[in-house]
């Protein structure tokens, strides 16, 4: 079974991303923490039960580290936006054997009580120009999800555009009427409920 997890919003620094992110949702975004093993940092938006929007940067604080950074950190330029999303899945093993080559290798992570295992890119790229979804298994019983103050964020819509969307859906098959693959431009576009309506980052 796979679900829909969370978002991803690049950006240069945190406090960029944060700010983003807040003038386009009209919500503050709350902490997060730092990830030793790829040398970056985040900040979390709840987003209901099991989903949330991650803000994440390179963490200037961190030692480099010996191999790429996920999401492309490493070559990120320009705004803040949203660069990646993440599905739920139950074995990961079994779901990166299914997944398109480049998906990545299964790695265990942690982030203070949170432990999960997570697809890697040799080369921190995701397949299709990173408009496949970065896979990711928790494990126990926590999610950072269940942490974080329900703001009244709820994703309404993912649009994933991609020249040859017809093959991206059948890769990851999703029954989820939210997640939409369209045939354009390689583009990201979520819209998102909030207490001041309907807003959209791109």
């Amino acid at each position: 079974m796979a679900a829909f997890d969370h978002l991803a919003v690049s950006a240069a620094t945190l406090d960029e991303g944060a700010a983003a992110v807040e003038a386009a949702l009209g919500v503050p975004v709350g902490p997060g923490g730092a990830h030793p093993f790829m040398g970056t940092h985040n900040r979390l938006l709840g987003l209901g039960p099991g989903e949330y929007l991650e803000v994440i940067a390179i963490d200037p604080a961190a030692p480099a580290p010996p191999h790429p950074r996920w999401f492309r950190l490493d070559r990120f330029s320009g705004a803040p936006r949203l660069s990646n999303w993440i599905v739920r899945v139950e074995d990961l093993d079994a779901a990166l054997g299914r997944a398109p080559a480049g998906a990545g290798r299964a790695v265990d992570l942690e982030r203070g009580l949170y432990r999960w295992r997570m697809g890697v890119p040799a080369d921190g790229c995701l397949p299709c120009d990173d408009a496949f979804p970065a896979l990711i298994e928790w494990k126990e019983t926590l999610h950072p999800a269940a942490a974080l103050p329900d703001l009244g964020c709820r994703l309404v819509r993912l649009e994933i555009a991609h020249p040859d969307a017809a093959a991206l859906r059948a890769a990851l098959p999703l029954s989820d009427p939210r997640i939409a693959h369209v045939a354009g431009d390689r583009a990201l576009r979520a819209t998102i409920a909030t207490p001041h309506g309907q807003r959209v980052l791109e």
